[in-house]
């Protein structure tokens, strides 16, 4: 944590070139995009195991109102 804290208090007293500068971006959209698809996968799950979930209470209550 500290350690990415000095390096950008570095980088943001030192002259960089864009190309650096765009590398730089680059590194933290790329970490976005994975915390996001990270975020899609676990929404999807979420998704799917509701849908099971459902189904199953459903299937669970049918049965039940056949016996009474």
């Amino acid at each position: 944590m500290f350690k990415y804290l000095w390096t950008e208090l570095k980088l943001m007293t030192k002259t960089v070139t864009p190309a650096q500068a765009i590398a730089h971006e680059l590194i933290h959209a790329e970490h976005d995009l994975l915390r996001a698809e990270t975020g899609v996968e676990y929404a999807q799950s979420m998704v799917t195991y509701n849908k099971n979930r459902v189904k199953r209470l459903k299937a669970y209550l049918g049965k039940t109102e056949e016996v009474v």
